[in-house]
């Protein structure tokens, strides 16, 4: 079993020696696993895709979560135009468990989403990078050369920064911080690039898109034969995966609406939900 606490900010001593209310959840870490690495009901998957705190690693959750991480990028390159920043990037990622659910219609705050990624932009920068390297190392990413007369420059075809300023480092660590979240990004935008992406998705989604869009045989590296995803446009890879995440997110938010109010009982249940609203109609 597995402990998970929903919590925003981590509580203070004098805090937890008084009354205070916590909101988590119990899985069995076989249940956990499967759902990071196949997004079977993208919860717990969805969550690990943002910054998040690991108290106790006994299985290496860190390690298997790698592959999440890669299937959460993919699905956001698939998604996104050509041309965009990290920012953009981090907060396509961060949507993604949110595509379906029920609670956005009327009861989460609507800028949830940017004030995640603005708030935590350097720790997805931390968790995302060696994906970007990897994909730049593979030609489907790259950043887009800048430089100004100062001679900051960030190097194309590499997602490693290579600031190199004529000033010292403060100055230069104040630029970086700056210029970084807002800085373009440039992805591969032929069907080579999309199967890429769509290769790396998890095998549930992999599954229900071939449903739709077709699938044929392919003889992998390791000599096996297996199916691939037929696609004949990125947009209609990126549509058809876009319904499978949202059907997906959306059959599971309501899930858990409904376990949630069992498990708190009608009073409690009423009373968070009525706290969220309140938030989502103020954003």
């Amino acid at each position: 079993m597995l402990i998970i606490i929903y919590q925003k900010k981590s509580p203070s001593i004098s805090k937890l020696q008084t009354t205070l209310m916590i909101k988590y959840g119990v899985v069995r870490m076989h249940d956990l696993v499967q759902d990071i690495l196949n997004w079977e009901r993208f919860y717990f998957s969805g969550r690990l895709q943002k910054p998040v705190h690991i108290l106790v690693d006994n299985l290496d959750i860190r390690n298997v979560n790698s592959v999440n991480l890669k299937a959460a990028m993919s699905a956001a390159l698939l998604l996104l135009p050509p041309k965009f920043t990290e920012v953009e990037l981090y907060a396509r990622i961060c949507s993604l468990s949110y595509m379906g659910d029920l609670r956005m219609l009327f009861a989460e705050d609507r800028n949830k989403v940017q004030k995640i990624v603005k708030g935590q932009f350097n720790l997805f920068h931390s968790m995302y990078k060696p994906f970007l390297d990897d994909y730049a190392a593979k030609d489907l990413l790259r950043f887009s050369s800048w430089s100004d007369n100062h001679g900051i420059i960030i190097q194309t075809g590499t997602c490693i920064y290579h600031i190199i300023a004529y000033y010292r480092s403060p100055l230069r660590i104040m630029i970086r911080m700056v210029l970084l979240p807002y800085h373009s990004l440039l992805k591969d935008y032929g069907l080579s690039a999309a199967g890429s992406f769509v290769s790396s998705l998890p095998q549930t989604v992999r599954t229900r898109m071939g449903m739709k869009l077709g699938e044929k045989r392919k003889l992998a590296e390791s000599g096996r034969t297996i199916n691939e995803v037929v696609i004949n446009s990125r947009e209609e890879a990126a549509e058809c995966m876009r319904k499978v995440v949202r059907r997906i997110v959306m059959v599971s938010s309501a899930r858990q609406a409904i376990a949630g109010l069992l498990a708190a009982g009608g009073v409690n249940a009423v009373r968070y939900l009525a706290r969220k609203m309140v938030k989502a109609w103020r954003s």
